[in-house]
């Protein structure tokens, strides 16, 4: 809306600069799902989106400041994914559904999102500060959930308090976003897609409650 982005000098930018400013984020949106992120050059992102170097440089620094910008908004999209674990049953057979349902949305947000996911991943494993933060704020929301529900067994006596919540539910997501992340990779083991999901749940499961599910 106008009045909320602002130029790289600080100036507002109006209905024509945010749409100028929304196009460059989109073509270097699809840039990157075809291209190496290193590969992606300024003069390439302006051209697709039909405008100038000049024009791009108006709204972001460099390319790794514009794929920021989109980094952003994706982690406040993945913030979502507290939703599927909140307040969510994790006893009896609703507790499988909770697992089957977590695991289809964690999978489907990283396949929609792939292409800026992996730019995250690679920036924050060297490194930049910014890049993790940002894989923190994405994974961190489903991760305290997780812990809270946990907690929540243990304080009803239904998984073992040498568990440790914040490290069960830190390693399931680690887990989630490593499978999440290899899913084509699968493919070369002989797993199909089809395959992942229900063995993902039943790990999720299994680490969330102790005990195999009630299907």
């Amino acid at each position: 809306m106008t009045g909320q982005v602002r130029t790289v000098d600080g100036r507002v930018a109006g209905r024509r600069g945010q749409a100028t400013r929304q196009k460059l984020l989109d073509c270097l949106s699809e840039m990157l799902r075809s291209s190496p992120y290193r590969d992606v050059k300024v003069i390439d992102v302006a051209r697709k989106a039909g405008t100038s170097p000049a024009t791009f440089y108006q709204y972001f620094p460099d390319v790794e400041g514009a794929v920021l910008e989109i980094a952003e908004e994706m982690a406040k999209e993945g913030a979502g994914l507290t939703e599927l674990v909140a307040g969510r049953s994790w006893v009896g057979k609703a507790a499988w559904q909770t697992a089957e349902e977590l695991v289809e949305g964690f999978l489907d947000f990283w396949r929609s999102n792939d292409a800026i996911l992996r730019v995250i991943d690679l920036g924050a494993a060297e490194g930049d500060k910014r890049f993790y933060k940002i894989r923190m704020k994405i994974l961190g929301s489903v991760t305290t959930s997780l812990t809270e529900a946990v907690k929540e067994l243990q304080s009803k006596n239904k998984v073992d308090k040498d568990v440790n919540p914040a490290a069960m539910a830190g390693s399931l997501v680690a887990m989630l976003a490593a499978v999440a992340s290899h899913q084509k990779g699968f493919q070369t083991w002989g797993v199909k897609q089809t395959e992942i999901r229900p063995n993902l749940a039943l790990l999720v499961h299994l680490g969330i409650t102790g005990k195999k599910p009630s299907k």
